[in-house]
């Protein structure tokens, strides 16, 4: 009878451990994702952060980087535990899949709140940025920012075309254009000399309303990808739970 008890013990020791260590792979190639939106949002969205005053943009990916991180070498110290069956081990990864629990809910909250701060900001200075510094000595990161703005999401202005009415470059005598160049929809050398709608992004909008989409979609994205690992995680808790509970009723 004792060692039937024992068998089965042993047999669900080693459930679990599979379990949790399935869980961890999981795990791990999901802190690889967010390590990888991190980065990519860093390398290839990096131009807008010039067109925000705030560093949200900026911090955002830079938080999922680091998450990521923490994420890939929770899952580590995980398999460590789990295939090792060292209970102290177990008692650490617990605590950190917790934390990075609690954690992912402030940051889900803080995100709401700065999106919706984030948003007023597009709203008030995307205009005037334009505006002000569009070609303009010192202004590069500006200047290529718009230009990749407009041929990324097909738009012209903040609002419309006619924002650049008001642009300091486009009011100076030496200068031909009605709209910047990256406004036309086959860019070229002074195109931006005429702003009828089959040159230029005309009806199509204007760059504020498509920067705020993006925005939303990539918020959208990342609060997917967070229940996805918060999910994860409560499964992550409770299998370690019971692997240590069997692991100190396990005599062996």
């Amino acid at each position: 009878m004792e060692v039937r008890r024992e068998k089965k013990h042993a047999c669900g020791t080693i459930c679990l451990k599979y379990l949790l260590f399935l869980f961890n792979v999981l795990f791990w190639l999901a802190g690889g994702a967010v390590l990888a939106v991190g980065v990519w949002t860093l390398v290839e969205k990096s131009d807008y952060i010039s067109l925000l005053s705030s560093s949200f943009y900026a911090t955002s990916a830079y938080i999922l980087i680091a998450a990521g991180v923490i994420v890939i070498v929770t899952g580590i110290i995980g398999c460590c535990a789990t295939l090792n069956e060292m209970k102290s081990l177990l008692i650490v990864y617990l605590i950190l899949l917790l934390c990075i629990f609690l954690l992912e809910i402030i940051a889900g909250v803080l995100a709401y709140i700065n999106y919706q701060e984030l948003d007023e900001e597009l709203k008030q200075n995307l205009k005037v940025t334009m505006q002000q510094k569009y070609q303009q000595p010192g202004e590069e990161s500006i200047t290529q920012a718009v230009d990749k703005l407009h041929q990324e999401f097909k738009c012209c202005g903040s609002h419309n075309f006619s924002d650049w009415s008001d642009s300091v470059w486009i009011q100076t005598a030496e200068n031909e254009r009605l709209v910047p160049d990256s406004c036309c929809k086959t860019p070229g050398e002074l195109c931006g000399r005429r702003d009828h709608p089959s040159n230029i992004y005309r009806v199509e909008g204007g760059c504020i309303m498509k920067l705020e989409e993006f925005l939303l979609s990539q918020l959208y994205i990342l609060g997917a990808v967070g229940i996805g690992i918060a999910f994860l995680q409560l499964l992550g808790m409770m299998f370690t739970c019971c692997l240590y509970r069997n692991l100190k009723e396990d005599p062996y």
